[in-house]
């Protein structure tokens, strides 16, 4: 049997910030209603945070949950966990209208970080990522150059990115152009 790996394996690159392929990461896909205590019981019951605001994650360490759109979150925790995870949302939801969904191995994460991650994804992403606008905790579905791509701040100086697994290695090069050394804008870091 072979070992799974992340798609890119832990690729890094030393830029003005440091772009890191995270390795492999466990995601559930939960649709349902998100408003309903049976449904919010099992994501932080397997998450193991609070249940995220509308437009924002909650994060620590491998696992959260982060709010993808009024039905559905993105449940994540450390990759040989999904299968007890899903089995544990289909028992505590039995009898609930709701779809959980392994997406592990078709999502791919990133992480950003440094003083300049905010530039990074400014110049990758039409999201205004000033301080003032774009706080650690939030979470913003969008388009990074040509793919989709979802990103959230845990901290102020550090940005996860989850695109497609099958966009991966693109969406490693952009980032790696847009942080290379000497292309550094300055607007969000004056």
């Amino acid at each position: 049997m072979s070992d799974n790996v992340s798609a890119l394996d832990k690729a890094s690159y030393e830029g003005f910030v440091k772009v890191e392929e995270a390795g492999l990461r466990g995601m559930i896909t939960l649709r349902g209603d998100l408003g309903s205590v049976k449904i919010k019981n099992a994501a932080t019951g397997v998450a193991g945070v609070d249940m995220p605001e509308q437009g924002h994650a909650n994060s620590v360490e491998q696992s959260g949950l982060a709010w993808m759109s009024p039905d559905e979150l993105l449940v994540m925790l450390p990759y040989g966990d999904v299968n007890a995870a899903l089995a544990q949302i289909t028992k505590h939801l039995k009898g609930q209208h709701y779809l959980a969904v392994d997406v592990s191995d078709a999502r791919a994460v990133f992480r950003i970080s440094g003083a300049g991650a905010r530039e990074v994804i400014a110049k990758l992403c039409p999201v205004d990522m000033s301080q003032d606008a774009f706080k650690p905790g939030q979470f913003r579905r969008t388009r990074m150059a040509q793919v989709p791509a979802a990103f959230w701040m845990g901290e102020d100086e550090a940005v996860h990115i989850i695109s497609f697994r099958s966009v991966a290695e693109y969406v490693f090069n952009l980032l790696k152009n847009a942080a290379a050394p000497g292309s550094e804008v300055g607007y969000l870091n004056p």
